[in-house]
């Protein structure tokens, strides 16, 4: 009988954080598709610079999101302990550093954002498609460390619904935005890759807008946050920055390198030509959705277990891990069935070259064998390990596979084998193998298992 209540229970909690994450990141996801399919109707050169601007947006989206891993871990082992006054110093600490982060990316992408594409391209039209969009995009960057950071506290203390219908929002106002700016509908100028990029920034602003009201308004704020300041929080003792550094760090540095090594793709397949690289910008939002319907299943993993380990409670950690594992993988093969049997569809709707529309198919495929391995990476490095607070275990793994296989298999297969494309992706993706065979080797051993 406590084993079904046990199993009842596990579902209860996978549903109830998953979905409105899953939701969450679907309507993300399909924030950027927007973008691509209007902007895909501008021809190949529009596409790829709106492509290489997003890619160096993704290294900012990545170090915010170390800062928000580090505090998802805080809140989810505060929560299984009822500590609230952990809760409270763990908000204000890491918006802090996230502010921080916002203010050095929003400095550098408006300073220099030609000098930053011309690291990615050397087609000058692209370029300056690229340069004009990271200029504007960046704007953001600081409604969006504090909406990132609000959004992982409501979710630890069960109030993710709430960022998921601000997420909604935001994707009928970047859809509605996106037509009238980038075509110069509705006595608007047409603006093109300019116009996508207001209409994001304007669209994310509405949704901080309705996430902050809401999450000061709620009681659940009371619980953490009005009761320290945060001048207090950022009053670590020697023990509480040593705890925090060893969380946050290996995250840190796990997640820029890797993101690096994301961008030194995208520098291969901007080097590669613009037809390779339009192909390759194509593909990410098929790839973000996919990825976005199963990342409910990480979130949620790192909050389950993080709360078993806060209560001391190792066992149900192992077993419902094995569980989350088990539902991840199964979901995603179903999903890469379904990418190659739709993928055909999915690039008829750009209006570009047929060579540009078959290169983008046979990327979706190779992505499509791949999914399931990058899928439980998600779950394992992403959540279950981290959940415990070892990160420096996951930042080693990332490492290992993007810089000794990803990035040097990527040259080689590219410019030394001269191989096109698709095949090129498959060789440098095969590095999410060699991260979830020592992955799975950490988390058969379970010394990440450790209670903060």
């Amino acid at each position: 009988m406590e084993k079904i209540k046990r199993k009842d229970a596990f579902w209860v909690d996978l549903i109830s954080i998953a979905l409105p994450v899953t939701l969450q990141s679907l309507l993300q996801s399909s924030f950027g598709m927007v973008d691509q399919i209007m902007i895909g109707q501008l021809g190949s050169e529009s596409i790829a610079g709106i492509g290489l601007g997003a890619k160096f947006v993704s290294i900012y989206t990545v170090v915010l999101g170390a800062v928000a891993a580090a505090a998802g871990i805080m809140a989810a082992q505060y929560v299984g302990a009822k500590d609230e006054r952990g809760m409270s110093r763990s908000f204000y600490l890491n918006l802090f550093v996230g502010l921080l982060q916002s203010g050095v990316f929003l400095a550098v992408c408006v300073l220099i954002p030609g000098g930053i594409m011309s690291l990615y391209t050397q087609d000058v039209a692209v370029k300056a498609q690229a340069a004009v969009y990271l200029r504007v995009y960046a704007l953001s960057f600081p409604l969006m460390a504090i909406s990132t950071i609000m959004t992982v506290f409501l979710r630890c203390v069960g109030k993710a619904a709430f960022p998921l219908a601000a997420s909604f929002l935001s994707v009928l106002l970047n859809t509605g935005l996106n037509y009238l700016l980038i075509f110069g509908k509705g006595g608007f100028p047409s603006m093109g890759v300019r116009g996508a990029a207001i209409a994001s920034i304007t669209a994310q602003a509405a949704a901080f807008f309705v996430t902050a009201v809401y999450f000061f308004r709620d009681e659940a704020f009371c619980m953490y946050g009005r009761g320290e300041k945060m001048r207090a929080a950022l009053r670590l003792t020697g023990d509480e920055q040593k705890q925090y550094l060893g969380i946050l760090a290996p995250i840190l540095v796990c997640e820029f390198m890797w993101s690096l090594g994301e961008n030194m793709y995208a520098v291969i397949y901007g080097h590669m030509g613009t037809e390779s690289c339009a192909a390759m910008t194509m593909t990410g939002p098929v790839q973000g959705l996919m990825i976005g319907l199963l990342s409910g299943v990480a979130q949620a993993a790192g909050i389950m277990i993080g709360r078993h380990l806060g209560e001391g409670n190792e066992e149900t950690a192992y077993k419902d891990s094995q569980r989350l594992m088990g539902c991840g993988f199964a979901g995603s093969v179903i999903l890469s069935l379904l990418l190659v049997w739709l993928g055909g569809a999915y690039v008829s709707l750009y209006n570009v070259e047929p060579q540009v529309q078959r290169m983008t198919y046979l990327i979706l495929v190779a992505f499509a064998i791949i999914s399931p391995i990058k899928v439980q990476n998600m779950i394992l490095g992403g959540g279950i390990i981290r959940s415990g607070g070892m990160t420096r275990y996951v930042m080693w793994i990332d490492m290992i596979g993007t810089w000794v296989f990803g990035v040097p298999l990527g040259f080689l297969a590219a410019f030394v084998w001269n191989m096109p494309i698709p095949q090129v992706y498959f060789i440098l993706s095969l590095e999410e193998v060699v991260r979830f065979l020592i992955s799975l080797v950490v988390f058969r051993k379970k010394s990440w298992m450790r209670r903060l």
